[in-house]
């Protein structure tokens, strides 16, 4: 029997410059993969003042009641429809919901930086303004009959209260819904009431049941994350001991990161079966082999774009300099030797481990200087990621210390995959990790990686066959274990490079498809 999706979303790589983090890639390839499988698929996300322009088409205009006004929000379609097929044709259909509400910080930004003692106000009233917009689209049968409404992360999680509780949307109870955890950390929590940005400020004339709602560490708090937990026939996170690890108590000081304080409801909703772990996909080439590049040709890209970097600032900042010198440095070596690659987002997630501070072989420093005292004259870590200003002055005062350490400050999506396709070994030392994407990015192209065994990495990675995993009870065994395994590493890439080899093989022939992923939702979620 045809299923009829639809997802709600924050982000969607399927459209241009509609992406931040995983959840963008998540939505731009499960949709395709469930095509493929003959479900109708439809995926809307507000238009933040620019996906409305261009390739889109206006489709409809209706009023929304919000707060206390009515408030006339526009529907587009950027996928277009052939001749003779409607909204309900089998394959992918992409929409957009525009208001000047979904741009609160200006036109371009997803997501807006509110100050630390308002934290997400600006984001919550945005997209609970956008989940009434996507309930009363569904209500005017835009997107024509539905059988699953499935929700990704906290932004989509106002739908499901309004079903529950507003009368207006009660027909939505004919639609099964389906929660998706990304990242249980961002939970969009504001107050129920008292405040610009509260749920009653949204709909005043709500009557909910403030115990299921309400968060459970600050009962006068709205909870979206924990709320669409609670109201959803399954709830799914994106691996299988990801789903584990959120049933149990976070213990940050000690680096165990787990439930976030929604840990009794998500043990809870796993007694009940509604709970699931199921890993993302990724996409993988028809050909047997995902092409290799070359180390010279990745100098010459890295120089480019920093040059590109350099131009757009009215000054060289110290963190590109001080690249640029490392670059030269090891594009002057006779041996590249080993090349040790990261990409990523740099924030406590991907780089507390980094820079936490451990006694190993008497002495006490933090694990990348650790680390890059093994590697030595042997090779270059080359890691490209921007965030957090911290951990971005750690890291270049790092490179400004070890020459063998080039920090790349900003993205550049064709030198990220230059440094999948390229790498020796990558490293991804994640706190906690959902699912990942860029452990199967650089598996896929032949590049085998050193894990922390958490979420999606302890599912994608298998020790010894695929690539390398540490484990630890704290900070400072999950430091030691790491440096202990990259030791193990260096002395395979000297003594025993064939081993070595064959273990970036067995990474290459590692396959997670969109197409099992569809398959599993199928049968499991929807």
């Amino acid at each position: 029997m045809t299923k009829r999706i639809l997802m709600v979303a924050a982000e969607n790589d399927a459209l241009p410059n509609a992406k931040v983090g995983g959840i963008g890639d998540v939505v731009r390839d499960l949709p395709k993969a469930l095509a493929e499988q003959g479900c109708v698929v439809h995926v809307v996300v507000p238009s933040y003042g620019f996906l409305h322009r261009g390739a889109a088409q206006q489709v409809a205009s209706f009023p929304v009641l919000f707060g206390n006004a009515i408030e006339q929000v526009t529907l587009f379609r950027w996928s277009q429809l052939q001749e003779g097929q409607d909204v309900d044709a089998p394959g992918v259909h992409q929409w957009v919901l525009d208001h000047p509400g979904f741009y609160p910080c200006g036109p371009g930004q997803i997501y807006c930086n509110d100050p630390n003692n308002r934290p997400f106000a600006s984001d919550a009233g945005k997209f609970a303004l956008f989940c009434a917009a996507v309930g009363q689209a569904i209500l005017n049968e835009s997107f024509g009959p539905l059988d699953i409404l499935h929700l990704h992360d906290w932004h989509a999680a106002v739908l499901a209260v309004l079903r529950e509780y507003d009368p207006h949307y009660a027909r939505l109870k004919s639609s099964r819904v389906v929660y998706s955890i990304h990242n249980l950390s961002l939970q969009g929590i504001r107050p129920l009431a008292g405040d610009p940005s509260s749920l009653e400020s949204w709909f005043p004339r709500l009557e909910y049941d403030q115990a299921v709602i309400c968060d459970p560490r600050v009962t006068h708090c709205f909870n979206p994350m924990r709320a669409a937990i609670a109201l959803s026939d399954k709830v799914h996170a994106v691996s299988p001991t990801y789903a584990e690890e959120i049933q149990r108590p976070s213990q940050v000081a000690q680096h165990i990161y787990g439930g976030e304080g929604l840990e009794t409801d998500l043990v809870a909703a796993a007694k009940q079966q509604r709970l699931l772990g199921i890993l993302n996909g990724c996409e993988y080439p028809k050909d047997a082999e995902y092409p290799r590049f070359n180390k010279a040709r990745l100098s010459a890209l890295i120089d480019e774009t920093l040059l590109h970097w350099v131009i757009k600032s009215p000054a060289v900042l110290s963190v590109h300099w001080v690249a640029r010198e490392r670059l030269q440095q090891w594009t002057n070596r006779r041996e590249r030797g080993l090349l040790l690659t990261s990409v990523g987002r740099v924030t406590e997630q991907k780089v507390r481990l980094l820079r936490h501070k451990v006694q190993y072989q008497g002495r006490e420093l933090p694990v990348l200087r650790h680390l890059l005292n093994q590697l030595g004259d042997k090779g270059v870590f080359i890691l490209l990621g921007s965030g957090d200003a911290d951990y971005e002055k750690f890291l270049l005062e790092t490179s400004a210390y070890c020459p063998n350490f080039i920090f790349l400050r900003g993205y550049s999506n064709e030198l990220a995959q230059a440094l999948y396709a390229s790498g020796d070994l990558f490293l991804m030392p994640s706190s906690f990790e959902p699912c990942g994407i860029s452990q199967m990015l650089a598996m896929r192209a032949g590049q085998p990686c050193l894990v922390h065994g958490v979420g999606g990495l302890n599912d994608t990675v298998i020790d010894g066959v695929s690539g390398f995993v540490f484990r630890g009870n704290d900070g400072d065994e999950q430091g030691q274990q790491l440096l202990d395994r990259f030791a193990e590493i260096l002395a395979l890439h000297d003594e025993n490079p064939k081993k070595l080899q064959s273990i970036a093989k067995g990474a290459a022939k590692a396959r997670f498809t969109w197409e099992a992923v569809a398959k599993e939702y199928l049968e499991k979620l929807y």
